[in-house]
């Protein structure tokens, strides 16, 4: 199915500034030249001089600029239930986390199963554009949000956002926006120290307090911090170490972030993982709307409207606190994974108080004695499980993404021994991002809906599909358990 705009529709929702639709597409005005989010605030241009486009990459192949006030690379995603073509969902995903920057569309496709040229029809069918163009908006996007709210010199932002020179850096930003990054770092008054700041945008509500609570509890002690609203946390981003600080502006919509400038090199990916990890470009109305219509979960999502999927950073971070997770509470896991950590993550240097070690990797648990991990508090079999996955990870034998096939991941880890559908389900759920993943053996969830068996928590759970993984978040909040 083709991803299709109507013009009259779209106008409406423009004059209305609707943010549900912020990210959705993309508004080019022919008299100026500029594209920008459906929500921008300035003057209303007539219908007759607007054209929509479905990504910002189809508005700049069409000639159109980067709005400079409502700064369209801050808007939200496709989220899944925007994304009619998962191919097209799972490609644009990795593009502008900057699959082609170092590497060829030839080894996406062959990462992907599919031909270049079945990725070509499927990114210009849901996106209106081509792999290269999509790659090139991503890195001129990323720049102007780097030139205009970090303080990285001009030559970090230009390798940072994906340039190979800053030759072509200047070049490719000139020509498309027909203005240097020096003259658009004038007008922000930025002075280059080096911080790494940035913004990423959401479509509200989005509910805050509970998702970093959640995050934060199930992280372990010296790789997460939680205070006053800011969750900081630690991590591993290809061979980078580093760290990163959120907090939430609900005014403008976003998140603003900082994070350790060591990162910057893999900035598109830092981007959308976080986007990942906080599931920003959900569209929290279409959830709650439908899940509103259970009389069970009404009151909870009037209580916290907007609660997002919380995802991983890290694959072998997520399934290993799940592993340790299996059958015990919230607590027993924590103390467990703490000891994890202690033993086999690194130390890291941080300017956040208590924020000092990084998760441990699947390559250092696959080299470590199982007699080690037992006496950490596992019991022979979880550790066995744990090394199983290690390995497998380690190897290359396994590999998961966020969007993978969730039918496809959860077939595999169910084949490892120790890992049961609970455990595949949870991962599909947070490191997957699966919005309809659900646990149905989860003894929280079967208690919630007062039944005693994983199938019949399946049948109660039927109608709230394709949500049922942001149904099992709101049980688990309500009930503070799950995972």
């Amino acid at each position: 199915m083709e991803n299709t705009l109507h013009p009259d529709q779209c106008y409406q929702q423009l004059a209305a500034r609707d943010s549900r639709f912020d990210g959705a597409f993309y508004v080019g005005v022919t008299s100026t030249g500029v594209y920008c989010r459906p929500i921008c605030r300035v003057r209303l241009p007539q219908p007759q001089r607007c054209r929509f486009f479905p990504s910002a990459a189809a508005a700049e192949s069409s000639g159109f600029r980067p709005c400079l006030r409502c700064r369209p690379e801050l808007a939200p995603g496709h989220s899944r239930e925007d994304a009619v073509g998962k191919l097209a969902h799972t490609a644009a995903n990795r593009i502008r986390r900057g699959a082609l920057n170092d590497g060829s569309l030839e080894t996406l496709a062959s990462e992907l199963g599919v031909s270049s040229r079945h990725i070509r029809r499927a990114l210009e069918k849901e996106f209106g554009a081509s792999p290269l163009a999509m790659a090139q908006t991503a890195r001129l996007l990323s720049a102007k949000q780097l030139l205009t709210d970090s303080t990285l010199s001009i030559t970090d932002i230009a390798f940072a956002s994906g340039f190979s020179s800053v030759r072509r850096f200047n070049d490719a930003f000139r020509k498309h926006y027909r203005l240097t990054p020096s003259a658009l770092r004038k007008q922000t008054g930025k002075t280059d120290n080096g911080a790494l700041t940035f913004r990423l945008g959401y479509r509200p509500p989005l509910h805050w307090d509970s998702l970093a609570q959640f995050l934060h509890s199930r992280s372990a002690a010296g790789t997460s911090e939680l205070s006053n609203g800011v969750l900081s946390k630690t991590l591993h981003l290809g061979n980078l170490r580093g760290w990163f600080s959120a907090t939430i502006d609900d005014k403008k919509h976003c998140l603003v972030v900082n994070a350790s400038p060591v990162l910057s090199p893999a900035f598109a990916s830092l981007t959308m993982r976080l986007r990942h990890y906080f599931d920003l470009d959900a569209n929290p109305d279409t959830i709650d709307s439908h899940l509103a219509q259970n009389p069970q979960l009404k009151p909870l999502i009037q209580q916290t409207p907007g609660l997002r999927l919380p995802g991983a950073l890290d694959a072998f971070e997520l399934a290993a606190r799940a592993i340790i997770g299996q059958q015990v509470s919230v607590k027993a896991a924590s103390t467990v994974f703490n000891r994890l950590c202690e033993r086999f993550g690194e130390s890291l240097d941080t300017p956040v108080a208590g924020l000092s070690r990084l998760p441990p990797r699947a390559e250092v648990i696959a080299v470590a004695a199982e007699q080690e991990l037992i006496a950490l508090g596992l019991t022979s079999r979880r550790a066995a499980t744990l090394k199983s996955l290690a390995d497998a990870l380690a190897q290359g034998e396994l590999h998961f993404d966020y969007g993978d096939n969730s039918a496809d991941v959860c077939r595999e880890l169910e084949s490892l021994p120790g890992i049961g559908p609970w455990t595949a389900q949870y991962i599909a759920l947070r490191a997957l991002g699966d919005p309809d993943a659900f646990p149905a053996s989860d003894l929280a969830l079967m208690k919630a809906f007062r039944v005693t068996t994983p199938k019949a928590s399946q049948r109660a759970a039927e109608t709230l599909r394709p949500w049922r993984a942001y149904a099992a978040i709101h049980l688990w909040n309500s009930l503070n358990a799950g995972g």
